[in-house]
């Protein structure tokens, strides 16, 4: 292995001459770094600097580092500094690594807090005006996908929303049921420990019937369907994005709109229904059981009673919610899987997202149904 040489230096009329030679790589680094602090030293009594490396035999990346390291220390402390004998060879890399961190890092300006603080929100405004114009869009997009199949029906893609319709329908009727009975459960045992104070434990049928087919009920069965299907489609659709088969699918000349989010957001809307009546139903047996284990109610006085608390419009109160829920999740769940970008933590932002948009919305669609009904006296 060859040895780097040592570096000369010689102070002649007050300049500083530096002589490299030998091997400037890294495998001497321990080796040339005393000797680049030897010669730092010398800068002190002289007005400037001579390089000259014209015996150097290898010289790589860490070697023309090391040089440079040595140009500017001289120049940071006023010296002039000049090289001589550069082979041609290693000229390229010597300009390469001198423009190395040339720039100064930007001093950070001290902002006003307020100014920022309305600078962010005006961005999140932005970015919510973005996100609602895309989902206008999207409700668009499946409007004119709903169109065109009814105008053709061939091309509507019957088995995949058969396949959409098993998986987001029946195969979620255990969690949806199981759930929506633990909700009616405690909420009966709540309003029997309560209402018996007062007397009133018999008002817990009305409690149960009206909260659980009104709100509580198709409210439950929403965010269950937007954390557990939701976010089903919009990862499908993202894998589909970051893989290119949605523009494969455009390649083709098919729209990806018709052939995978319609069938999609239509099982959806189909199988609300459905699981907001079989969520309500289990929520008034697990009201009504507690009542009986609970609350000392017999199942014939519970029903009897449930009987004059409510009325068909409470029930069509419920299910008149459950399709717009649907749609509304599933154009979200599919809007935000079109928006992933080519990596993993794109994917899982955006079916965060979808979860997050979409029971923020269904609550926000109950309350305002909430208001309509009562308008109309429903």
């Amino acid at each position: 292995m060859d040895l780097p040489a040592p570096l000369r230096s010689a102070i002649v009329g007050g300049q500083v001459e530096l002589t490299a030679a030998g091997s400037w790589t890294a495998a001497h680094a321990a080796q040339l770094e005393l000797l680049v602090d030897a010669a730092v030293r010398e800068f002190s009594t002289a007005h400037s600097m001579l390089i000259d490396i014209v015996g150097i035999r290898e010289l790589d990346t860490f070697g023309a580092y090391l040089l440079e390291r040595l140009a500017r220390s001289a120049s940071e402390r006023g010296r002039e500094v000049r090289w001589a004998g550069v082979p041609d060879r290693y000229r390229g890399l010597l300009e390469e690594i001198r423009q190395v961190n040339r720039r100064q890092p930007a001093s950070r300006e001290k902002r006003n807090t307020f100014l920022s603080a309305i600078e962010r929100l005006g961005q999140r405004a932005i970015e919510l005006g973005d996100d609602l114009v895309g989902l206008i869009a999207m409700f668009g997009a499946i409007g004119q996908a709903a169109v065109r199949a009814l105008a053709h029906p061939r091309t509507f893609r019957f088995t995949s929303a058969v396949h959409q319709l098993d998986r987001v329908g029946w195969q979620a009727v255990p969690i949806v049921v199981l759930i929506t009975f633990l909700i009616g459960a405690i909420i009966a045992q709540q309003g029997i420990f309560h209402f018996r104070k007062f007397g009133a434990d018999d008002y817990v049928v009305d409690l149960v019937g009206i909260l659980v087919l009104r709100e509580i009920g198709v409210l439950l069965v929403a965010i269950m369907v937007a954390g557990r299907s939701g976010s089903s489609y919009t990862a499908e659709l993202g894998s589909m994005k970051m893989r290119e088969e949605i523009d494969a699918l455009r390649t083709m000349g098919l729209d990806p709109v018709e052939v995978l989010i319609l069938p999609r957001v239509l099982a959806l809307v189909l199988a609300m229904p459905v699981l907001t009546f079989l969520g309500s139903m289990a929520a008034l047996y697990g009201g009504g059981l507690v009542a009986w284990l609970y609350g000392g109610m017999s199942p014939e006085i519970f029903i009897a009673r449930l009987k004059e608390a409510i009325s068909i419009d409470h029930f069509k109160v419920g299910m008149i919610k459950a399709p717009f829920m649907a749609f509304v999740i599933g154009a979200v769940a599919c809007s935000e899987g079109l928006k992933v970008k080519g990596s993993a933590e794109s994917l899982g932002l955006q079916t965060t997202t979808s979860v997050v948009k979409s029971i923020f919305l269904v609550i926000v669609l109950d309350g305002m149904f909430a208001i309509f009904f009562a308008s109309i006296g429903l």
